[in-house]
C-alpha cells in the first residue's frame, strides 16, 4: 500500500494493515480463494467510506461484522447466479434468432411478450427469470425502487392486457367432442 497523506488516510493504511490478515484469513476459511480478495477489497471499502463509525475500541470485530455482510451478499449474488444457470440449462434452445425467448413453451405468452417494448420485458424477465424484487431491479437499471416497482406493475398490466385481447385455443377434454350435447346419466 502507498503511504497516503492526512489524518483520514493515516487512519485508514493503520485499519487496513490491523484488518489485512485476519480479516483475510476470515474471508478465506469462507469462501473460495480467487474471492478473497475482492470481498475484502469490498470490506475495506465500506471501511474507508464509513471510516467515522468504526468504534475505536473495537475495530477489528467492526471489520468483521462488515465482512460477514459482505459474504452474505456474496452468496446471495451466487446463489441467484447458480439458479440462473440451472434455468438456463433448462430452458429449450432457440431456434431461430427471430424467435421470441420466453422459455416454457406457451406460445400465446411468447407473441405477448414479443409485443411488449424491450424495457417492459426486461423488467419482466427480471422479475420472472432472475427472480429480482423491485429493490434489486432498481439496482439494476439504476432507477429508485418506487420507479422499478411501478415500472413491474405497468409492464405486468400490458403483458395481461396483450393475453386477455387474444384468444385462447381451448383443447376439448379427451372423449368429448366440440359442439355436441352431453347426455346427462343419472
Amino acid at each position: 500500500m502507498t503511504p497516503l497523506s492526512g489524518p483520514r488516510e493515516v487512519q485508514f493504511e493503520r485499519l487496513y494493515a490491523l484488518a489485512r490478515d485476519p480479516l483475510a484469513r476470515y474471508l478465506a476459511r469462507r469462501v473460495s480463494a480467487d474471492a478473497v480478495e475482492d470481498l475484502f477489497a469490498e470490506v475495506m471499502t465500506v471501511a474507508w467510506r464509513r471510516l467515522e463509525d468504526v468504534p475505536a475500541d473495537g475495530e477489528l470485530p467492526w471489520l468483521f461484522g462488515v465482512g460477514r455482510r459482505v459474504l452474505a451478499n456474496h452468496r446471495r449474488a451466487q446463489s441467484r447466479f447458480g439458479r440462473l444457470l440451472e434455468r438456463l440449462t433448462l430452458m429449450a434452445p432457440r431456434i431461430d434468432p427471430g424467435q421470441p425467448d420466453i422459455a416454457g413453451g406457451d406460445p400465446d405468452l411468447d407473441r405477448a411478450m414479443a409485443r411488449l417494448s424491450a424495457s417492459d420485458a426486461e423488467v419482466l424477465r427480471m422479475w420472472a427469470w432472475e427472480e429480482l424484487a423491485p429493490a434489486e431491479i432498481a439496482v439494476t437499471l439504476g432507477i429508485t425502487p418506487n420507479a422499478a416497482s411501478i415500472r413491474l406493475h405497468r409492464a405486468k398490466a400490458r403483458l395481461r392486457g396483450l393475453l386477455d385481447a387474444e384468444p385462447r385455443k381451448i383443447t376439448p377434454f379427451a372423449g368429448h367432442q366440440p359442439g355436441v350435447e352431453r347426455k346427462e346419466t343419472r
